[in-house]
């Protein structure tokens, strides 16, 4: 099919990009948008593609060769690999424009005259001179009577009233489309899209998120941006956030902030979930006990296979903390009862489903102890294959588990998230369009 020159925004959102040669790039998440304070159209600058490493980079609309129904065609396949960031004016199409309330002064609709409506997509065309500007915008009227949605309407752009930088900024406006695309997205992908955002946009979205969400998304954000975040949320849904959260991630968290602070925040949290938090916080964040969870998967050694691999299946259970499920005497909550051993998950998977876990028990795995170093927790994986231990004192009491990736979060650097690796930096330079979105301008 031919190439356009006109296209509504939400239309480009998953489509493949391509070299010229048809190589794969990524997909288009968003279109950065330059808004202009004289009321002119605004300039569409570049897209937000995501690449395979689900990072977003800024590829300008000047390498843009075509737009068809199913892809994106650029006319290099070289492009920057530097991380997507806003500057100052620019705004993403779906992430910040979209669901916003304007008002549209058009003499063909008098009924919409001094009415909020909102932006559900915006329409860009390229000019004679290649560059790519908002031509019309899309918008849908509220309810009336019985009706599910309200009406949809198409505008010329100079109709809008309302779409200025200094708008965007003000509290209050729509999320609905952002929470719409991180539904199916990972909590880590959510963190990353996160942080590409401006300030204003990123606490109204985590404001909107459900508790549990969100504590999931803080726990894959740098410490610099959890404790900001945090801050941001307010006293009564930060303690709703952490006791939503992991007891070893809340304790991370909570170490980053200053112990008054912390101390304050444990004091209003439920007694049941702040315990676990301060016994993880007894620990140094650079050993077995600072790494651990203390909730891992527990049972007594009558409980059924069947049961078993029932509590294996929860999706709320990383990967990592399946693979081993660890045998107790009574209780079975962290500290619990003497520690028996352990049941690997392709054991379980062996046996039939009435047998008790008693009958499969690996009880010459060595375990570690809360004070083992980083370096022994390494090691301890080396040596016996494993993605997860269990962490016992020395009155054999389980205390918790570490998991690989508990391990590598203190193995990498603090500041991994917010960085490239080294050997990508070469192609980083091979573009010309800069850090930002700017640069494409």
């Amino acid at each position: 099919m031919a190439a356009v020159s006109k296209v509504f925004v939400a239309r480009l959102v998953g489509l493949a990009v391509l070299g010229p040669d048809g190589e794969s790039i990524g997909r288009v998440r968003d279109v950065v948008v330059a808004i202009r304070t004289s009321g002119q159209q605004p300039r569409a600058l570049g897209l937000a593609v995501e690449l395979t490493t689900r990072r977003r980079i800024f590829v300008p609309m000047l390498r843009v060769t075509s737009i068809e129904p199913q892809a994106v065609t650029l006319n290099t396949g070289t492009v920057s690999l530097r991380r997507l960031h806003l500057r100052p004016g620019e705004a993403l199409a779906i992430g910040q424009i979209l669901d916003s309330r304007v008002q549209v002064d058009d003499p063909d609709l008098p009924d919409l005259a001094g009415v909020d409506v909102t932006v559900i997509d915006l329409g860009i065309e390229r000019t004679r001179t290649r560059d790519w500007v908002v031509s019309r915008v899309a918008v849908r009227t509220g309810r009336k009577g019985l009706r599910r949605r309200g009406e949809t309407h198409v505008v010329q752009w100079e109709q809008v009233r309302g779409l200025t930088p200094s708008a965007l900024d003000l509290p209050g406006q729509g999320v609905a489309r952002a929470l719409m695309q991180f539904e199916k997205m990972r909590a880590a992908d959510v963190a990353n899209a996160l942080r590409e955002l401006p300030p204003k946009r990123r606490d109204e979205i985590a404001a909107a998120l459900d508790d549990e969400r969100l504590a999931d998304v803080l726990q894959e954000l740098p410490p610099d941006d959890q404790t900001e975040l945090l801050n941001h949320l307010g006293r009564d849904r930060a303690v709703d956030v952490l006791e939503a959260m992991d007891p070893d991630d809340a304790a991370d968290l909570l170490g980053e902030l200053p112990d008054a602070e912390a101390e304050s925040l444990l004091e209003s949290m439920d007694p049941e979930e702040s315990e676990p938090v301060r016994r993880l916080l007894t620990h140094s964040p650079d050993t077995a006990g600072g790494l651990m969870t203390s909730e891992p998967i527990i049972v007594t050694a009558s409980t059924t296979v069947a049961e078993t691999l029932a509590r294996v299946r929860n999706p709320d259970v990383p990967p990592a903390a399946a693979s081993l499920v660890f045998v107790v005497r009574p209780p079975t909550a962290t500290p619990t009862g003497k520690y028996l051993g352990c049941a690997h998950l392709q054991a379980l998977l062996r046996e039939p489903p009435a047998n008790i876990v008693g009958g499969i028990l690996d009880t010459d795995l060595s375990h570690l102890s809360p004070e083992d170093s980083l370096e022994s927790v390494t090691r301890y994986f080396a040596t016996y294959n494993l993605v997860c231990g269990p962490v016992v004192d020395e009155e054999g009491h389980l205390l918790g588990a570490v998991s690989v990736d508990d391990l590598l979060d203190e193995l990498l650097p603090r500041d991994w998230r917010e960085t490239e690796p080294e050997d990508e930096s070469p192609q980083d330079a091979v573009s010309g369009s800069g850090t930002s979105a700017g640069a494409g301008a």
